[in-house]
């Protein structure tokens, strides 16, 4: 076992005999352990919240600021968008690999007293929806379609509705920095002791297995508390060794997109005492090929010179299908009446092709190959539907102009990022989990190191990490407390 994958060792509970005791004890200020501080300060715990870097925010403080949030909430009706729990909960069980029915339950029910709860922070959702098909609103649109719900197969299962919502800050950068800068302030008011440049080293547990708190350390200052803890310390992109381990195609080309500090630790404290480790293997890889979305009406082949999925899915979605062919290869072609090229290009551009068999010549596809695909593509789209990919009919164009322009998705030529979504196995309100489903008493973990609600990169929406991160991490602040005081 190399030094990145090693299980801190358990402390015994005797080397609390002096330590300060505080009801709940929280790992890592992103936005689930910000929102789990809170949620335990408000229950009327009494808190110490833990923060390895100098400032708040972690990770979530770098995203754009989308949430998943849907079942009408109050930017859904403002623009016209009819959901309920039901259909969302109907689209989330169909995209998860495996559907924890409780939670996305739990999820959908409280998705509109979630977004309230947000916004009381002290901002407001822009009640404005972006039409495009983008990765994230470039304005401040407050909310646009950030998963597969219109997708095939998802459509037919769930009525489709937009559920990205966006915090009212332009780009696709730090919009959550703003939130996070709120929930500090939040933080503050509800009595939260907060330690920066502090990190936790080692659980502490009693001889039953019980949790009853943790040792720290700060630059060369040692410590312990004593409390029932909640690790929201990150995912763990930033651990080679863990990466190797457990999602080796995310260390092979793509930019990691994290934190320093995303190096797994709270996902092994928490095996150090028995939770289980759940989806590790599946990270969230993508190269985004639109905008611009004209793009999206060409035809994607892999080096066989086929097509193999729907061109119009979520971009994570697509590139997962990607990783998948041999190789990790594939061409995104695309004529010159709908070429467009983009401002900020993550496919490259190979070139522009005369003849299909020049283009097939210079790829080193098959002879014949894209030419027979590129008839039948055609065949489809002129008839109006894909019965080979049900790729929707509003993305359908016939490729027929040349030259062809070929676009470069092979992994390693394609600018893929990527992060982990596996962690620790918890109950709805984010009690550590044995493989028996048994809970470790006085552990609880949320946000990118624990497994909830994102499972794999097919079925993620952007959104769902935030969305979750902060949703279940005031629910396991709230478990938390109540069993601390």
């Amino acid at each position: 076992m190399s030094r990145g994958t090693a299980i801190p060792e358990v402390l015994p509970a005797e080397v609390l005999t002096d330590a300060p005791t505080y009801d709940v004890v929280v790992v890592g200020f992103g936005i689930a352990g910000g929102c789990a501080a809170l949620e335990a300060a408000r229950a009327g715990a009494r808190v110490l919240l833990l923060e390895k870097a100098a400032v708040h925010g972690g990770t979530s403080s770098m995203s754009g600021g989308h949430f998943y949030l849907g079942g009408g909430t109050a930017v859904q009706q403002a623009t016209g968008h009819e959901d309920s729990p039901e259909e969302m909960y109907k689209y989330l069980v169909a995209v998860s690999k495996e559907p924890e029915h409780d939670k996305i339950r739990a999820y959908c029910e409280g998705s509109v007293e979630h977004f309230e709860w947000l916004e009381a922070l002290g901002f407001e959702f822009e009640r404005s929806y972006y039409p495009e098909k983008a990765v994230i609103q470039p304005g401040t649109e407050g909310l646009m379609y950030t998963g597969n719900e219109k997708v095939w197969p998802y459509k037919e299962q769930a009525r489709p509705a937009p559920r990205g919502h966006k915090v009212p800050v332009p780009g696709d950068t730090e919009g959550t920095k703003m939130v996070m800068d709120l929930l500090r302030e939040r933080i503050e008011e509800a009595g939260v002791e907060v330690r920066y440049e502090t990190g936790a080293t080692h659980l502490v547990a009693d001889g039953s297995g019980a949790v009853r708190g943790l040792a720290w350390k700060s630059f060369e200052e040692t410590g312990y508390v004593a409390g029932a803890v909640v690790i929201a310390a990150g995912g763990f992109v930033m651990n080679p060794d863990m990466v190797a381990e457990h999602t080796p195609r995310l260390a092979e080309k793509p930019f990691t997109l994290g934190s320093t500090y995303d190096d797994g630790l709270g996902i092994r404290l928490g095996a150090s005492v028995g939770a289980e480790l759940k989806h590790m293997d599946e990270p969230f890889i993508t190269a985004p090929f639109y905008p611009p979305a004209s793009l999206i009406t060409g035809f994607v082949v892999n080096q066989d010179g086929e097509r193999f999925c729907n061109e119009d899915g979520y971009h994570s979605r697509t590139s997962q299908f990607v990783m998948e062919q041999p190789d990790s290869a594939a061409y995104l072609i695309v004529d010159s009446e709908h070429v467009e090229y983009p401002k900020f290009p993550l496919v490259p551009l190979i070139d522009g092709f005369e003849t299909i068999t020049e283009l097939e010549d210079a790829l080193g596809l098959p002879a014949g190959s894209v030419a027979k695909t590129l008839e039948r593509y055609n065949e489809l789209a002129a008839a109006g539907e894909d019965v080979d990919f049900h790729k929707a009919p509003e993305w359908l164009a016939p490729q027929g102009v040349g030259p062809w322009a070929v676009f470069d998705l092979r992994l390693g030529k394609a600018m893929y990022a990527g992060f982990t979504l596996g962690g620790l196995r918890v109950s709805v309100d984010g009690e550590a989990q044995r493989p028996d489903g048994s809970v470790i008493p006085g552990l609880y973990a949320a946000g990118a190191c624990a497994s909830n609600i994102a499972q794999d990169g097919k079925g993620y929406c952007s959104g769902t990490q935030l969305g979750e991160g902060s949703f279940f991490g005031r629910r396991a602040g709230r478990a938390a407390a109540s069993r601390g005081r």
